[in-house]
């Protein structure tokens, strides 16, 4: 069975998801699309978080990855199916689940926030504590994780490759290529 893009949302008002690597800058970007774009932003981690009054790491360490995943997996498909006009952060595995990523990509914009490994290196120590997932590896098998999951993220509607932007020039760009999709395939309205 093929993907099943819902056509009854607009596209102007689905839900623009970021996706990509740990520590990519998914939440800081996000938050400057939410301010541009007068969107609500989901960070899907931080809301797990206050729903079970933990942190990630905490939620790993007492309840288990699998139920993470789980927990992870209801809350997406859900958001993805009941809201619109929203910018979505996922979690960097969350794209591992396919019934997430199909969710995702029939529902909403995907954008895949690509950092190089030299990059994205660079930000390994300010970003581990608050990983469960990097916690007791070594660079070798972090660079491993990191380049296994590029395919997963190959999924997308859009890539942008961040490394020589900030995060406000992120943003502008993928507001430039929603406004030029808007345009190409939703001509009708100039409004966000």
């Amino acid at each position: 069975m093929g993907l099943q893009i819902n056509n009854d949302i607009p596209l102007r008002e689905k839900n623009i998801v970021l996706i990509g690597f740990m520590g990519v800058g998914k939440t800081t970007i996000g938050r400057h699309l939410s301010d541009k774009l007068y969107r609500d932003f989901i960070d899907i981690d931080q809301e797990i978080e206050k729903l079970h009054g933990m942190p990630v790491p905490k939620i790993f360490e007492s309840m288990g990855e699998q139920a993470f995943r789980q927990m992870e997996k209801e809350f997406i498909t859900k958001l993805c199916r009941t809201t619109r006009l929203k910018i979505i952060s996922l979690g960097g595995g969350s794209f591992l689940q396919e019934e997430i990523k199909q969710v995702c990509l029939a529902n909403s914009i995907v954008f895949y926030l690509d950092l190089s490994w030299d990059s994205w290196k660079d930000r390994l120590q300010l970003i581990m504590d608050s990983r469960p997932v990097l916690q007791n590896k070594s660079l070798e098998e972090i660079e491993k994780l990191f380049y296994s999951r590029q395919s997963i993220y190959e999924a997308n509607n859009s890539k942008v490759s961040t490394d020589s932007l900030d995060p406000e020039e992120i943003a502008d760009h993928i507001i430039d290529t929603i406004k030029l999709g808007w345009e190409l395939y939703d001509p009708a309205s100039d409004a966000f």
